[in-house]
């Protein structure tokens, strides 16, 4: 398949790494239903997340729920910034990121070492892939807002699900 078939079906995700207390559910759900319609309106197959906590790990939990009931042809890619950026996380964190690794369909590591471009570099990535995206962004700063803004400038077609109403 040619790059540019590919990146035509691929979504990439950003958001915040805090999800509101109560909100989780709400935030997936609408995930979901964003999913679904590229799907079935756009043929997008696959999907690249970034791995973080909050958002990364919500969207990612969702797209193997939706595989696994309704759209098993879809493809999760993980693209995270370097190995051991899990290092700081909670032992719980990472334990639900280990669960979830082995139900990837490819994961790529964008950096050697670890470095805050790194993170920049993995966003890059996943963006650079993409014709869409959905995020989860509240703020105007911040890694994630930067990401939104790039997607736009490269011409993606951004969805923010924490502005629908319900």
């Amino acid at each position: 398949m040619k790059t540019a078939t590919l990146r035509e079906k691929t979504c990439c995700f950003t958001g915040h790494r805090e999800i509101p207390t109560g909100k989780a559910e709400e935030i997936a759900e609408q995930t979901a239903s964003e999913i679904r319609r590229l799907i079935v309106d756009h043929n997008v197959s696959f999907f690249g997340v970034g791995g973080a906590i909050g958002y990364d790990t919500l969207a990612a939990k969702v797209l193997f729920n939706i595989r696994e009931a309704e759209f098993p042809n879809i493809k999760v890619i993980l693209v995270y910034p370097f190995d051991g950026f899990t290092d700081r996380w909670s032992s719980n964190q990472k334990s639900i990121y280990q669960k979830l690794l082995p139900k990837y369909n490819k994961v790529v590591c964008v950096c050697d070492k670890p470095s805050k471009d790194a993170f920049l570099a993995r966003n890059r990535h996943l963006v650079d892939g993409s014709t869409y995206c959905i995020t989860y962004c509240t703020r105007d700063d911040g890694g994630t807002a930067y990401t939104v803004r790039y997607a736009r400038q490269q011409g993606l077609d951004v969805r923010n699900i924490a502005f629908y109403k319900q």
